[in-house]
C-alpha cells in the first residue's frame, strides 16, 4: 500500500516519462500522447499477464491503480483547477455573442442526447442478446451525452477554427457538464429506486435551477470579491494565491450548498480572466499569473489522459459483452449529430454559423475523465460493468479518433 505522497510521485514520474517518449518519438499532441502510451502501457501489462501467467507485475500495478479514487480524483479534486484554468483564456465578448447558441447544445442538447443514446443503447442491448432496463440505458446515456471540457480545450489549443465556432465549442464544454451532472443524477436516483424527489418535471427543474443559476451566482460573487482584492494590491505572488483560494474555496462552498462547483468556477474564471487584464492586474502580475493556470492546465491534463489510460488496468472489460462496448461508439456519434443539428436549426434565423459547423460540432464532441468519473461512481450492480465497458470504449475512441483526426476535419470542411 503506497502512501499519498509514493502515489503522487508514481503519477507523476508517469506522467514525465511518457510525456517524453511521446515528445521524442510519438509526436502527437501532449495530452493524447500520453493517453495513448498509458494505454499501450497497459494492454502490455494485460497480455504479459496472459501469456506469463505467473508473471507478478500486473497485479502490483493494478493494485497501484486500484488505490486511486479515478471519480473523487477528477471531480473532486483536477475538475475545478482544470475549469477554472480553461475559462480564464476565453474571450467573454465573444462567449456572450454565442450565448444562446451555448445555452441550448449546454441544456436542449444535453437532454436530447440523453433520450438519444439511452434508447438506441438499449435497443442494441436487446439486439445482441445483452439486455438491461431502459432507465439504465439512459444513465449512460446521462454520462456520455456532455462534452469533457478538458478534452475539448486541449485539443482546440491545437485546432484553428473561425471565433464564433471555438466559442461555441468553448462555451458548450465548459457549461453542458454542469448540467449533464444534474441530468444523470436525476437519472440514476430514478434506476436504484433511492428516490423520487427528482423524478418529476418540477423537481428536476428545481434541481436545475438551483444547480446552474445557484452555481452561477456564487461564482459571479466570488469572482467579484477575487477582482476586488487583486485591483487593491500589486503582488503577483498573492494575487495567484488568491486565485488558488478561489477556486478551491467556491468549490467546496457550491458543493456544500447544493450548487454546481463546475458552473462557479467556470464563470469566476471568465470573470477574473476577462475584467482583470484590464482593471485590476499590471503587467507583470498577467504574465505570471496566466502563466501558472496555463502550467497547472497543462500538468493536471497529462496526469488526467494517463490515469485515463491506466484506467483499463482497473475496469478488466468483460469479454462476454462481445461488440456491444463498440456499437456504442457509432450510437453516440449518431445522437450527437442530431442534438447539435437541432439547436442549430432552431436558432439558425438568428445567429449565422460558419460552414462546417455541425460537422465540427458533431465531430469535435469529445468525451473524456469526467464521463469515466460518473461512470465509476454508479452503484455496484449487475449492470454497471456493462455501462462502464461503453463509456470507456466511447470516451477512448472520441479522444484518440476524433481528437487526432479533428484538425484534418476542419481544414476539409470549415477552412
Amino acid at each position: 500500500m503506497l502512501s499519498p505522497l509514493e502515489l503522487i510521485s508514481v503519477l507523476l514520474a508517469l506522467t514525465a516519462l511518457f510525456g517524453w517518449l511521446n515528445e521524442r518519438f510519438l509526436k502527437l499532441p501532449e495530452t493524447i500522447g500520453v493517453l495513448v502510451m498509458g494505454l499501450a502501457a497497459s494492454l502490455l501489462l494485460l497480455g504479459a499477464e496472459y501469456v506469463f501467467h505467473q508473471v507478478a507485475l500486473f497485479g502490483n500495478v493494478a493494485q497501484i491503480v486500484r488505490q486511486i479514487d479515478f471519480r473523487e480524483a477528477v471531480l473532486d479534486g483536477m475538475l475545478a483547477f482544470l475549469l477554472f484554468a480553461g475559462a480564464l483564456h476565453v474571450d467573454f465578448s465573444a462567449l456572450r455573442d454565442r450565448a444562446w447558441v451555448v445555452a441550448a447544445m449546454a441544456s436542449i442538447g444535453v437532454v436530447l442526447s440523453t433520450l438519444l443514446v439511452g434508447t438506441g443503447f438499449w435497443l442494441l442491448g436487446q439486439w445482441l442478446g445483452t439486455p438491461l432496463p431502459f432507465v439504465w440505458a439512459l444513465v449512460f446515456g446521462a454520462l456520455i451525452s456532455p462534452t469533457d471540457p478538458v478534452a475539448v480545450l486541449a485539443t482546440l489549443k491545437s485546432v484553428q477554427v473561425p471565433a464564433s465556432l471555438e466559442a461555441d465549442m468553448s462555451g458548450e464544454s465548459l457549461f453542458n457538464d454542469g448540467i449533464g451532472v444534474v441530468v444523470f443524477t436525476i437519472v440514476l436516483t430514478i434506476a436504484t429506486g433511492e428516490g423520487h424527489g427528482a423524478a418529476g418535471f418540477s423537481g428536476a427543474a428545481h434541481l436545475l435551477a438551483l444547480e446552474a443559476f445557484g452555481g452561477g451566482a456564487i461564482g459571479l460573487a466570488g469572482g467579484y470579491l477575487a477582482f476586488l482584492a487583486m485591483r487593491s494590491i500589486d503582488n503577483y505572488s498573492l494575487e495567484v494565491l488568491i486565485s488558488l483560494a478561489l477556486v478551491a474555496g467556491l468549490y467546496a462552498l457550491a458543493s456544500r450548498l447544493g450548487m454546481s462547483g463546475p458552473i462557479a468556477v467556470v464563470v469566476a474564471g471568465l470573470f477574473v480572466g476577462n475584467r482583470g487584464p484590464q482593471r485590476a492586474m499590471s503587467d507583470l502580475t498577467q504574465r505570471y499569473l496566466f502563466g501558472f493556470w496555463t502550467l497547472t492546465d497543462e500538468i493536471l491534463n497529462a496526469v488526467l489522459f494517463l490515469l485515463i489510460g491506466l484506467e483499463v488496468l482497473v475496469l478488466r472489460l468483460d469479454p462476454s459483452l462481445g461488440f456491444l462496448p463498440f456499437l456504442a461508439i457509432p450510437v453516440v456519434l449518431l445522437a450527437r449529430f442530431v442534438s447539435v443539428a437541432t439547436p442549430l436549426a432552431l436558432l439558425s434565423r438568428w445567429y449565422g454559423f460558419v460552414r462546417g459547423t455541425l460537422a465540427t460540432l458533431t465531430w469535435g464532441g469529445l468525451k473524456g475523465g469526467i464521463s469515466v468519473a460518473l461512470a465509476l461512481s454508479i452503484p455496484e450492480g449487475e449492470h454497471k460493468s456493462m455501462i462502464l465497458a461503453a463509456t470507456y470504449t466511447v470516451v477512448v475512441f472520441t479522444i484518440i479518433v476524433q481528437g487526432l483526426t479533428l484538425r484534418r476535419l476542419v481544414q476539409r470542411v470549415v477552412l
